[in-house]
C-alpha cells in the first residue's frame, strides 16, 4: 500500500490498482482526486471537504463520511455513504473501520462539529481534526502538528500515548519555512526517542507501508 501527501491534510492509497484519497479540502492540489475510487471525509472544514471539487467528479465516486459532511454534499452527484463511531465497511479493496465523533475543540465562538477518524486495513489511521485514541494497535499514525486547536504537548503526548511504529505529519500547511523547520525538529526528537519513523512527507512524497 503506498501512501502520498497531497496539501496540508490530503493523503491517497494506493494498492492493487485501487485509489482511496483522504480529505481533499481547498488546500490540496486538485490532482489528487484523480483516478480515485473512493474518499473518506473527516469532516466538514473546508481545508478537508471541498465541495466544488467534488461536484466535478464522476457520479459514481463513493464518498465515506460523517452525518454532516453528508448534509452538505445532499446536491453533489457523488454517492455518498454515511458512517459513525463503530462502523466497519470495505471500499475499492480497502478495509475501512471508524473511530471517533467529534472536531477537538476550536475557536470559542465556533461550534464543536462532527470528526470522523479513519483505520485503514488495520494499518494506517487518520484522525482528522481530533486526538483521537482508537481501542486498537496503530502501526502507522497520521499525525495532525499544527491547527488552532492543537499545542506542541499535545501532539508529543498523543505520539506517546499511540506509540506507532510510523508517523506521518499532517495538517501542516499553517507552518511557514521556518516553522516546518522546527517541526522536523521536534519529530526527529520525537523519533529517536522512541525508536520509531517519526518525520514529515513533503508535499508529493511518498511511503510505502506493509
Amino acid at each position: 500500500m503506498r501512501l502520498i501527501k497531497y496539501g496540508h491534510a490530503c493523503w491517497r492509497l494506493e494498492k492493487d490498482g485501487k485509489v482511496l484519497v483522504i480529505d481533499p479540502g481547498i488546500f490540496s492540489e486538485v490532482e489528487a482526486l484523480d483516478g480515485a475510487d473512493a474518499v473518506l471525509i473527516t469532516h466538514q472544514h473546508a481545508d478537508h471537504l471541498d465541495p466544488d471539487r467534488l461536484r466535478s467528479a464522476p457520479a459514481d465516486l463513493e464518498v465515506w463520511t460523517c452525518e454532516a459532511v453528508a448534509q452538505e454534499l445532499a446536491e453533489v452527484p457523488v454517492k455518498v455513504r454515511t458512517v459513525r463511531h463503530g462502523d466497519a465497511f470495505e471500499v475499492a479493496g480497502f478495509g475501512v473501520r471508524t473511530f471517533g465523533e467529534w472536531h477537538a475543540d476550536n475557536h470559542p465562538d465556533m461550534p464543536v462539529v462532527e470528526n470522523v477518524g479513519f483505520m485503514i486495513d488495520e494499518e494506517l489511521f487518520y484522525p482528522g481534526d481530533a486526538l483521537t485514541v482508537p481501542e486498537v494497535e496503530v502501526p502507522t499514525l497520521l499525525v495532525p502538528t499544527t491547527a488552532p486547536w492543537l499545542r506542541l504537548p499535545a501532539m508529543v503526548e498523543y505520539l506517546r500515548t499511540i506509540r506507532p511504529a510510523r508517523a506521518y505529519s499532517t495538517h501542516d500547511a499553517l507552518y511557514s519555512e521556518v516553522g516546518l523547520g522546527l517541526l522536523d525538529t521536534w519529530l526527529k526528537l520525537e523519533a529517536d526517542k522512541q525508536g520509531a519513523d517519526i518525520r514529515r512527507v513533503p508535499v508529493g512524497g511518498s511511503v510505502d507501508l506493509p
